[in-house]
């Protein structure tokens, strides 16, 4: 799993040394940086970012006010050269409180910390059923899209369908809406991460396209938005 990370200091050489430290490390993506809060703030709107490695020492809003202002905060890894605001991080949840200079070794042993807890989380992202007189064990990851059938549920894998009886889309919403699933018929609910293609009507997920019902068209323009915000071109 790729942890993507965006940088935000006002010292050209604070950012320099973290982007060569990152460099280093295949699971972490840097993809963006920002010499001060409002452009960060700017930057969250657009790109999906799992990781803020963020100075408090800065102009206008300094670190501290920058991420209590946030209503979703990713983790953050506070940089910074001065010891007395340590308390206030760790009050906000901070994974870790560098002090500059920052040595590659003391940084890789914070980020070290959270590709644990990663790995951990997704070992751990996984449901079970029961199918045809067995209990299975299935990675949500490798779930493409849940179909409704009858009274029973389709659970489609890439190279695998597994029926589940006596199973509703809304039972399944109920436990799966917080973990990258989204509803978008009454009788579909798909896996966001394996989404190719999406139209105003429709999802292209694998091989397979999937209507969007009306009752859910609120959610689905939610993601769409999410989704096109994404786009290169």
């Amino acid at each position: 799993m790729t942890i993507n990370c965006i940088v935000i200091d006002d010292e050209p050489l604070a950012i320099r040394l973290l982007e060569n430290h990152i460099a280093k490390i295949a699971e972490i993506k840097l993809v963006a940086t920002a010499t001060n809060a409002l452009e960060a703030h700017r930057i969250l709107q657009t790109q999906e970012v799992d990781l803020l490695f963020l100075d408090i020492q800065m102009p206008d809003l300094n670190g501290i006010e920058f991420l209590r202002s946030l209503n979703k905060k990713p983790a953050t890894i506070f940089t910074t050269a001065y010891r007395e605001f340590a308390i206030e991080g760790f009050e906000l949840e901070a994974v870790d409180y560098l002090l500059k200079p920052i040595t590659f070794e003391r940084f890789f042993k914070s980020v070290d910390r959270i590709l644990r807890n990663v790995k951990k989380e997704s070992e751990d992202d996984f449901v079970i059923f029961k199918s045809a007189g067995f209990s299975r064990k299935l990675l949500l990851k490798d779930i493409m899209y849940f179909e409704s059938i009858g009274n029973d549920i389709q659970v489609v894998l890439q190279d695998e369908l597994i029926m589940v009886p006596k199973m509703s889309v809304s039972e399944l919403a109920t436990h799966l809406q917080h973990k990258g699933f989204l509803r978008i018929h009454r009788s579909f609910m798909i896996n966001q991460n394996r989404v190719k293609a999406i139209s105003n009507h429709e999802v292209l997920v694998g091989k397979t396209s999937i209507p969007v019902g009306r009752s859910f068209r609120e959610a689905f323009d939610n993601f769409s938005r999410q989704f096109s915000a994404k786009r290169l071109f």
